[in-house]
């Protein structure tokens, strides 16, 4: 379970697009009784956070909050609590302009990285960043050849 939330003045048409690639990762991966939360946010809200939460003072395109590096945070009935996924929208529409794809395709790549993020896949390495990213492409490259 998992929701998808708009907390920025403007509308976001993708985010039935977001709900389309999660589920598609999600079956993949075989998460079940999983609980997390995408959150869209604009740059000043996320470099806020970049700031407080890591030290980082700049808007970044996603920021993610793992809470199962937190072993306590498995509630009784097996039920895992994954986090949270911060996405900015201003840094996805600067994205999707500056590589020359839809926002559609930026805001569903980040889920997506944020999501491999929660289930404790990395890139602080080459040898972490492929295996991370490989997932990634094959999430994105299935999910999109059924749309």
């Amino acid at each position: 379970m998992y929701e998808v939330l708009n907390k920025t003045n403007e509308e976001v048409e993708n985010i039935d697009d977001i709900r389309k690639a999660l589920d598609f990762a999600l079956k993949k991966e075989k998460i079940e009784n999983s609980v997390f939360n995408v959150i869209i946010v604009d740059n000043s809200y996320i470099h806020k956070l970049n700031r407080d939460y890591r030290n980082i003072d700049k808007a970044t395109d996603v920021i993610t909050f793992a809470l199962e590096d937190e072993k306590d945070m498995i509630l009784p009935d097996k039920m895992r609590i994954l986090g949270d996924i911060y996405i900015s929208l201003d840094k996805a529409k600067e994205q999707a302009l500056e590589y020359g794809h839809s926002l559609k395709r930026e805001l569903t790549f980040l889920a997506i990285h944020g999501f491999y993020h929660l289930l404790g896949y990395d890139h602080m390495t080459k040898e972490e960043e492929k295996e991370m990213f490989k997932k990634q492409k094959e999430v994105l490259d299935n999910y999109e050849k059924g749309c």
